[in-house]
């Protein structure tokens, strides 16, 4: 096994180190090679979807060059392994401003987005002429209202006198009279019995005649009559004239009061409405609650991507529908990252977790405060994609940090220290297992099964299987054709078959199909199979592609084109991240200012070729053809 060899390195190698080293001093060591274009293409590629990937910072063994092979050392030390997300900076307490207008309104007027203010600062203005109509109409139906009220207190006041009238006045009055009649009905019999007796004395002497006594006689009869209507006038004015009346009355006086009540009812409720809209109108002229900066509230939809709805835009002439949030004023002083982490990954997850939180050349320091229980919603042009919504509280002061701000979250998963680690690329997964090879010589090289464990998108964890001081291969699948060999998974044991499936399992026998079960064929599009391999993968180029972390994976045009955010088939330079930017005119090959599926396709096969190239020992200090500029 020889030192530093003089021979150009791989693009395993490549990987490796770019991945470990800063960006200028890899930069430098591959200009001394000519492969630049292999870092901003073929690695570019490498690191493609891990922007929420798996990072760690581990002190791992030194690469060799021994035969040929690049090798490395097994060493121990720290393996530090984290989840890198992208996400926005928020603040985690917004006051929202709402439209407070009933039947919604427009915006006249608004303050400019980004405006600082305090509070009590005018915001925005929103058109009040159909409210101002309603508010004169509604001070024509107060009034009428008022005076309705006002007439039906009156009646009722009446009604009350009417009643204490007849019951202290004139059932008196009547009482008395007939009293009175009472009275002067047994005089006028008294008298009439008195003349009645003197006629029959002077009648017996001859003085008077029996036509005398006669009507001596009926004059008494109509005193007793009299009398007796006297007597039972009094009887029905006190029995039932008086009740009837004050039942009258006091109906009267009910009905006066109930229709006063609903007067005074329907007067609050005009006034009510009155005052409603005299809030309204007030509410036309919106002022800051608080300081803040003023954010629109842009409602863009659920969905993420091209595909999603669209929700109202704020700007002056939009309508805005009652309780809308028209602006928010987040509190800058407690913000907040809001990041999607994929499935994949959210289940390593913790709240609690420690964050370092990257805006601009800035660094702060955080923790996982909430991890969504459900997805994000996503755009129909990722609807298998499933990310949760993760939330890092930043701590301390946070001066300067504003809404909206693009932030990179790394949180910490594990933090080990004194364990064997190697490079991924070293590490091949066979039949469900993990294999490296230990060069015993030149050309020799030994198969060693490994345990493993933590790992990440640098390193793995080695728990058995390899020692401090081991040499192994950093491509074996480039130079052991073992390592290129695609082993079946065992399968399952009858336990391991009942244990997973159930016993019912085993003795299920579906009609019609075979116990072994059939083949599946696994169908590629066509686009999505790596470019210049017309359907069969050259052994090297399956040696670049391991399932699990065996090395580098060939980019396919889908992944390319997931860059296409706006789904129109081809990506604009807008859409495109900065690596692809950084080799934009090689890989628009016909100066549209696109990149469609042919020009991907194209930007595959040079990688495909350049690739070919190095593990022959081919290829020139110059580099390959302009790659994808990465992903």
């Amino acid at each position: 096994m020889s030192e530093h060899s003089e021979s150009r390195p791989s693009a395993d190698d490549l990987v490796y180190n770019f991945r470990r080293e800063r960006p200028a001093r890899v930069f430098a060591k591959l200009a001394a090679f000519g492969t630049i274009v292999v870092v901003l293409g073929l690695l570019g590629w490498q690191l493609y979807g891990q922007g929420q990937g798996t990072n760690s910072n581990s002190s791992g063994g030194s690469t060799v060059n021994a035969g040929g092979a690049l090798t490395h050392n097994v060493a121990k030390g720290r393996l530090l392994v984290t989840v890198v997300a992208a996400g926005n900076m928020e603040s985690a307490k917004n006051i929202d401003v709402k439209s407070q207008v009933s039947g919604g309104t427009s915006i006249l007027k608004i303050v400019p987005e980004g405006t600082e203010v305090e509070a009590g600062e005018w915001l925005v203005t929103l058109d009040s002429a159909t409210i101002e109509d309603q508010l004169n109409a509604q001070k024509i139906s107060l009034g009428k209202a008022e005076a309705s009220m006002i007439q039906a207190e009156e009646n009722h006041a009446a009604a009350e006198i009417a009643v204490q009238e007849y019951r202290d006045g004139t059932f008196v009055k009547e009482l008395q009279t007939a009293e009175a009649n009472i009275n002067i009905a047994k005089e006028n019999l008294r008298s009439t019995e008195n003349l009645l007796e003197h006629t029959r004395k002077m009648s017996r002497k001859g003085f008077t005649t029996a036509l005398q006594v006669e009507a001596d006689e009926f004059a008494v009869e109509r005193s007793k009559l009299e009398l007796d209507s006297a007597k039972t006038a009094k009887t029905v004015l006190e029995k039932f004239t008086q009740a009837k009346m004050l039942k009258e009355l006091g109906a009267k006086c009910e009905a006066a009061k109930a229709l006063k009540k609903s007067e005074q009812a329907a007067f609050k409720l005009e006034e009510a409405k009155m005052n409603r809209l005299e809030r309204q109108l007030n509410n036309c002229e919106i002022k800051a609650p608080q300081n803040g900066i003023v954010i629109y509230a842009n409602d863009q939809g659920g969905g993420r991507g091209f595909g999603s709805s669209t929700g109202v835009k704020i700007e002056e002439g939009a309508t805005v529908r009652d309780s809308q949030t028209i602006l928010r004023l987040p509190d800058l002083s407690n913000m907040q990252v809001k990041m999607t982490v994929h499935e994949t990954k959210v289940e390593r997850l913790k709240e609690g977790m420690p964050a370092n939180v990257k805006i601009s050349d800035r660094e702060f320091q955080g923790k996982i405060i909430s991890i969504a229980n459900q997805p994000e919603p996503g755009s129909w042009l990722n609807a298998n994609l499933k990310e949760y919504a993760t939330i890092v509280k930043i701590n301390g002061e946070a001066d300067g940090l504003k809404p909206a701000m693009t932030a990179e979250v790394e949180v910490l998963i594990a933090d080990l220290t004194d364990v064997l680690t190697v490079p991924v690329s070293c590490v091949v997964e066979q039949g469900g297992k993990f294999n490296a090879w230990v060069v015993n010589g030149p050309n020799k090289f030994e198969r060693r099964p490994l345990t493993v464990g933590l790992t990440n998108d640098k390193v793995f964890e080695i728990k058995d299987g390899l020692k401090e001081g081991d040499v192994v291969l950093l491509n074996p699948k480039a130079m052991v054709e073992e390592a290129r060999k695609e082993e079946p998974r065992n399968a399952p044991q009858e336990a391991d078959a009942s244990k997973k499936f159930g016993a019912a399992a085993l003795k299920s026998d579906p009609s019609g199909s075979d116990k072994k079960g059939p083949g599946v064929e696994k169908k590629v599009a066509k686009d999505d199979k790596p470019a210049g391999t017309d359907g069969a993968a050259p052994a090297a180029a399956s040696a670049g592609q391991p399932k699990a972390a065996g090395g580098f994976k060939m980019p396919t045009v889908a992944d390319i084109m997931k860059q296409d955010t706006d789904g129109d088939g081809k990506i604009s330079k807008d859409e495109a991240d900065d690596r692809m930017k950084s080799r934009w005119d090689q890989n628009d090959t016909n100066a549209d200012g696109f990149i469609d599926r042919q020009e991907a396709k194209e930007m595959i096969d040079r990688i495909t070729k350049f690739i070919k190239s190095m593990q022959n020992g081919g290829g020139g200090p110059g580099g390959p053809p302009a790659g994808p500029g990465g992903q």
